[in-house]
């Protein structure tokens, strides 16, 4: 098994990989591992002279564009000026769609979670929603959620926003918007095809050849372990400590 260092890097350089091309990340303020994948994105594009990339993690002072927190994430989604945001949900079911209520029937949840909030509003309009979500198991993926907080495809309403992919600690799945459904795109080391079937709860495709996921390379851990982590310490400390800690 990956130590726990070595596991939360490989999720952090996926989360890079998949924001590649974006200008404008916004990151929720409990959110360490995609402030941490934005941040390795920015921190690469600076090294390979790509275009900068924007970063504003809510409640941050350092990495933050925003001057009025949620209210401006609002307005500049809607204004086409935020690129990808992040999603997770207590369920979220194998048409994309994000559960953050609760599980049975509403309004008699028999388990409730924070609530929905702006998470519909973000799903229709960032381009590049990617669902996050590190427990893969078939109580969080599942045929169909118990409530809708935020739907992942709406024929009857134009948009631009949706989901790209889900990210678990076991796998990556593509999105595909055309078919509403899931493709798995790779497995993280040392988990196997077998084990995804065996531990999602929606049915999904998947590749002739499904490859493992990459491992970050030493340029990547460089960045990690040093900038990456000094960035952090600012909204994260907690989390930026444990990524010091010797794996």
């Amino acid at each position: 098994m990956l130590a726990e260092r070595e596991r939360r890097e490989l999720l952090i350089a996926t989360i890079a990989d998949l924001l590649e091309g974006v200008r404008h990340v916004a990151v929720d303020a409990s959110s360490p591992m995609p402030a941490a994948g934005a941040m390795l994105l920015r921190a690469r594009n600076e090294r390979e002279g790509k275009p900068p990339v924007r970063i504003s993690i809510l409640g941050s002072e350092r990495h933050n564009f925003f001057t009025n927190g949620t209210v401006e994430l609002f307005d500049c989604a809607a204004q086409g000026r935020v690129d990808a945001f992040f999603l997770g949900g207590g369920q979220i079911d194998g048409h994309g769609n994000v559960n953050l209520v609760g599980t049975g029937d509403y309004p008699t949840s028999a388990v409730r979670w924070p609530g929905s909030f702006g998470s519909a509003y973000l799903y229709h309009l960032v381009p590049r929603v990617i669902l996050f979500r590190e427990e893969h198991s078939p109580r969080v993926l599942v045929p169909k959620v118990d409530f809708i907080s935020a739907a992942a495809v709406t024929p009857e309403v134009p948009r631009r926003g949706g989901p790209h992919a889900l990210l678990t600690n076991m796998a990556v799945f593509d999105f595909d918007k055309t078919r509403g459904g899931f493709r798995l795109r790779s497995v993280h080391p040392p988990f196997s095809p077998e084990d995804i079937r065996a531990n999602t709860g929606f049915d999904y495709e998947e590749p002739a050849t499904i490859p493992a996921t990459a491992q970050p390379d030493a340029a990547t851990l460089s960045l990690l372990r040093g900038r990456i982590i000094d960035e952090l310490a600012e909204s994260y400390p907690t989390f930026a400590g444990s990524m010091m800690e010797t794996a």
